[in-house]
């Protein structure tokens, strides 16, 4: 190192490295900037300068550099960009921060927002990825990573729900000609309605919002009381949060579009440009359902009905909502953050996904998967279809770790007669640390043990103590079922899986 010109041209990572550094120390940009000051105050860096670095708007002078490097015991040389090591780079993460973990996005100046207006569109209309489900992506990260925590739209709901459970037609009914809304029926939508959706034979339109003020409801509701009381919800959430502005909503079921969470190819003939405007209208659709559930399932009353019960899926029926809106409710009220949600028809296609414990998706949710891992609860189910529900020990390998997972699936059918798998699923891990124990270790046992048995085996009883204990501080009743069966190997991503006993070790390598 010479000057801060040679500096340079080798510190693309440099203000990353420092920041990460930082964070990781649990320092503020004062708190380094007053340490430097201890190690060399004439060449320590000011508070300012300090951001200035981190952000890749300065790079420092050689002994400014060292100064840094002094404060953290590192070589100088380290926050120079050869050969980073991923974990220098990667974004520090909050313990409470939920989804998949995120990368690096460096060198910073080519993530800049302008480059980045530039490069989307192109990335999105070369893979064939519409604007629209490039939008939802955007909103499953936002949700994921809150681990869907949105207090502003809970309160919202109880304001208007008054916190009832369950909240009968009547009810809702009351609320609707409150708000100074009409409901009226349809037997088949009108074309204005047809333009707003991509239409094919598999969908339903259930219903629709006039910014005139009128729900207009498709009558075959009638057959499907749950149904029409989500709809009525979703529409007064609409009401409520955006008030009655000419923004018209469309509901939709079956396998082509789902009702506020479209992520199908379905859509791959759209645009793949970005409009903001279509961004703003997927996020109101997410904050429409989501308040649906929270006015049908209000959190305190709902956890408090599904600690009484387990958390079994049934507790639907007794709050009268859909099994579907009961399980995704549970991922939000539970006080156990570390859920997984996911809808799937078959061959391999998911319709609705929230992983906010993190897991791989074990197939594509905007494209069908033609071999997705069929050891998936979700995909044994669809194969095999069984009356009520089914719960699944899974270990899988995140990031070269093993985890344990376990799930409750249930085999359901949609309003356009399309059957369909619903799974709700947690990560184990935190949950074993809770209680002081190794889970890293624990899952690497019971890994070997099911790779020695070609994929699948008895939880032994040492293993399976530690677990029932985790289950029942959780109080989750199927995760107790899940232990009593098999653990089962299953795959990060839709792959041929010979599983004899290679297929664990070495199916998320040959992925395609």
């Amino acid at each position: 190192m010479k000057d801060t010109k040679s500096l340079m041209r080798k510190a693309h990572f440099l203000g990353t490295k420092i920041r990460n550094l930082r964070k990781r120390n649990n320092l503020t940009i004062e708190d380094l900037s007053s340490r430097c000051v201890k190690v060399d105050a004439e060449s320590a860096p000011s508070v300012s300068y300090l951001s200035m670095i981190e952000r890749g708007k300065r790079v420092p002078s050689e002994s400014m550099l060292e100064v840094i490097a002094r404060v953290f015991e590192k070589p100088p040389e380290w926050f120079l960009d050869e050969a980073p090591e991923d974990d220098d780079l990667t974004p520090v993460k909050s313990s409470s921060a939920g989804g998949i973990t995120g990368i690096p996005l460096e060198p910073n100046f080519l993530f800049s927002n302008e480059i980045l207006q530039i490069a989307i569109p192109e990335l999105l209309s070369q893979t064939g990825t519409t604007g629209r489900q490039f939008a939802h992506l955007l909103i499953r990260a936002h949700q994921e990573h809150y681990q869907n925590h949105f207090p502003d739209l809970e309160r919202a709901a109880e304001n208007i729900g008054k916190k009832q459970l369950p909240l009968n037609h009547d009810a809702l009914h009351d609320i609707i000609k409150q708000m100074g809304l009409k409901l009226a029926w349809f037997d088949t939508p009108g074309d204005d309605v047809r333009e707003e959706i991509w239409h094919n034979e598999n969908c339903i339109v259930t219903s629709y919002y006039d910014p005139r003020g009128t729900v207009f409801i498709n009558r075959i509701l009638e057959a499907w009381p749950m149904r029409y009381k989500y709809d009525l919800a979703v529409h007064i959430g609409h009401c409520v949060l955006h008030d009655k502005d000419a923004y018209k909503t469309v509901l939709v079921a079956g396998h082509g579009q789902s009702s506020t969470l479209m992520e199908d190819d379905a859509f791959s003939h759209q645009s793949s440009s970005v409009n903001s405007q279509d961004i703003l209208h997927a996020w109101r659709d997410f904050e429409c359902s989501f308040f649906a559930g929270a006015l049908l399932c209000p959190k305190v009353p709902f956890r408090q009905m599904l600690d009484r019960y387990s958390y079994e899926v049934d507790v639907s029926k007794l709050v009268d909502v859909s099994e579907s809106v009961a399980m995704r409710r549970m991922t939000a009220v539970s006080p156990y953050p570390h859920w997984h949600y996911f809808d799937a028809y078959p061959p391999g296609k998911l319709k609705a996904v929230y992983r906010g414990n993190g897991i791989p998706l074990p197939w594509g949710n905007m494209r069908s998967v033609k071999d997705p891992c069929q050891h998936w609860s979700v995909f044994r189910m669809i194969n095999t279809p069984v009356k009520g529900t089914a719960s699944q020990l899974s270990i899988l390998n995140v990031n070269g770790s093993p985890r344990i997972y376990c799930c409750e699936s249930k085999y359901v059918e949609d309003l356009a007669g399309q059957n369909h798998v619903l799974c709700a699923g947690i990560d184990l891990n935190p949950a074993i640390e809770a209680q002081g124990k190794d889970a890293h270790t624990l899952a690497q046992e019971l890994k070997a043990i099911c790779v020695s048995n070609g994929g699948s085996a008895p939880v032994p009883a040492a293993i399976k103590r530690d677990l029932t204990t985790v289950a029942r501080i959780l109080n989750i009743a199927w995760v107790s079922r899940g232990i009593e069966g098999d653990a089962r190997l299953i795959c990060p991503r839709g792959t041929e899986c010979p599983r004899v006993p290679s297929c664990y070790d070495g199916c998320e390598h040959t992925a395609p």
